[in-house]
């Protein structure tokens, strides 16, 4: 008897829709997975939803089950959280994490997939993939004791860094992001909010995730003499000045990339991908966290969801995907 599942597909820029997928039958070492919820990765899925990846991309943004191509037909997608139907003794029945796009059922290798710890109910377990990028970033930063630090964006990555920071003995973290809404979102996670005119400078550190050419200014001038921004902000297909004049020298400020897609070199030689994201899985022990998903559909409802994201519409952080049955 065939398997059939339904999936998330972008089927051309700006028009997704749902398809009904066969699944293979699982080989040894493999696990029939039944989702729970998956998460939509505001930014990235936004961008390609849009068909914003630049050509010179397709290959370095291919997330790990991604079927088709850019720009479309598609099926993109690596927040997903499901119960484990069939596989390894040790893992049948367990809730596990997996960098799976939208869909209702899928095939994987058992290693594939990390156990959600006790604790961590699988509703917040969607944030692990976003949780695992705010701990690479944070490897490639190396904050200190006593920091002062900003961050610049509120949106799904910035506040994870920003939750993050707050367990950091002594460091002062003030989260920067113009729109006054997220000051709840702020206050949730225990840090300091603040518009970007009223951000404190003099700053050790500043992580940057506002995808925005004035964020990355300000967050330039929020640092002090020999400061350094992460950028975290990832623009697609747009260009973006970058304000190399006046005093960027003289202070001898510093701008950095930081990207998931490699383990930071701070930590390679002795992490790997699986034991990051374990910690980032430990990490949402906390219920602060749940602060970071701020809406919630059914699966059926997701290709007008996305327009509407997409296109600006629906504002938030994290939008949860639940699925029928779960």
């Amino acid at each position: 008897m065939e398997r059939v599942a339904r999936a998330f597909w972008l089927n051309s820029p700006g028009h997704g829709g749902i398809r009904d997928v066969v699944l293979p039958e699982p080989a040894e070492g493999e696990v029939v997975v039944r989702s729970l919820c998956s998460g939509v990765s505001r930014g990235t899925e936004a961008l390609v939803f849009r068909g914003g990846v630049p050509e010179s991309q397709y290959g370095a943004m291919r997330a790990p089950f991604q079927e088709g191509d850019f720009p479309g037909p598609v099926k993109y997608g690596y927040l997903n959280v499901g119960v484990v139907e069939e596989g390894p003794r040790e893992l049948a029945g367990r809730t596990v994490f997996c960098l799976f796009p939208h869909q209702t059922r899928y095939v994987v290798p058992a290693s594939a997939v990390t156990p959600v710890p006790e604790g961590v109910p699988a509703e917040r377990a969607v944030l692990a993939g976003t949780v695992e990028t705010a701990v690479n970033a944070l490897w490639d930063a190396a904050p200190l004791l006593g920091d002062r630090i900003a961050v610049v964006g509120a949106g799904m990555v910035g506040a994870s860094v920003a939750a993050l920071l707050a367990r950091y003995p002594a460091v002062r973290v003030q989260l920067v992001d113009a729109d006054p809404a997220r000051a709840g979102i702020a206050e949730a996670l225990g840090v300091d909010f603040a518009l970007p005119e009223d951000a404190e400078d003099d700053r050790d550190l500043v992580v940057h995730a506002s995808a925005s050419e004035a964020g990355l200014a300000r967050s330039l001038e929020l640092l002090a003499p020999e400061g350094t921004v992460i950028e975290l902000s990832w623009y697609g297909d747009r260009r973006i000045s970058v304000p190399l004049g006046e005093a960027f020298h003289s202070r001898r400020l510093t701008v950095r990339s930081s990207q998931v897609g490699t383990v930071s070199p701070a930590r390679g030689g002795r992490r790997g991908y699986a034991d990051r994201m374990a910690i980032a899985l430990e990490l949402l022990t906390d219920p602060a966290l749940d602060a970071l998903v701020t809406g919630e559909c059914a699966f059926e409802e997701l290709p007008g969801v996305m327009a509407r994201i997409a296109a600006g519409e629906l504002p938030g952080l994290c939008h949860r995907v639940a699925y029928e049955g779960a």
